[in-house]
């Protein structure tokens, strides 16, 4: 199993960096994780519990298409999806410290690799790490250019 995380400080409150990630999450997500090409709603109206999504990514020049789902959801601190039948989750967690400074944590775990992925273990530990941290930059970057300062 590999699993990554990364922080990141952004200037705004839980709700503002929540209605981005979230509220907006079909807009917003090809944005800061611009690996996804497509990306189409299999569910009907906002992001809940069991809501789902297929998405078309290209990471390191290789093209999949995978479908997901919301896993849980509280407003306005943590959002976490599951592959269907791929065997990896994200999580978002949003961690006020104080009225306008949230810590965002974006965690990635990616399940059991196959036999033949083994001996490129530490590499795609790498790779994946390397694309959690662009993850968070760019949401930084966006969030913090695009939505108000209260």
């Amino acid at each position: 199993m590999i699993s990554t995380e990364s922080t990141v400080m952004i200037e705004r409150p839980p709700e503002a960096i929540f209605a981005f990630v979230v509220e907006d999450f079909l807009v917003n997500y090809p944005r800061w994780s611009p690996e996804v090409k497509s990306l189409k709603p299999l569910s009907e109206g906002p992001l809940t519990p069991g809501w789902k999504a297929r998405q078309v990514r290209v990471d390191q020049g290789r093209r999949t298409a995978t479908d997901f789902q919301v896993v849980s959801l509280e407003r306005p601190h943590y959002v976490a999806f599951r592959g269907l039948k791929d065997p990896y989750g994200i999580e978002f967690r949003l961690q006020p410290q104080s009225p306008q400074r949230t810590r965002l944590v974006f965690s990635f775990e990616l399940g059991r690799l196959g036999l033949a992925f083994r001996p490129f273990e530490k590499l795609i530990q790498h790779a994946v790490q390397g694309g959690v941290e662009r993850v968070t930059g760019n949401l930084k970057i966006l969030i913090e250019t695009e939505t108000p300062a209260d």
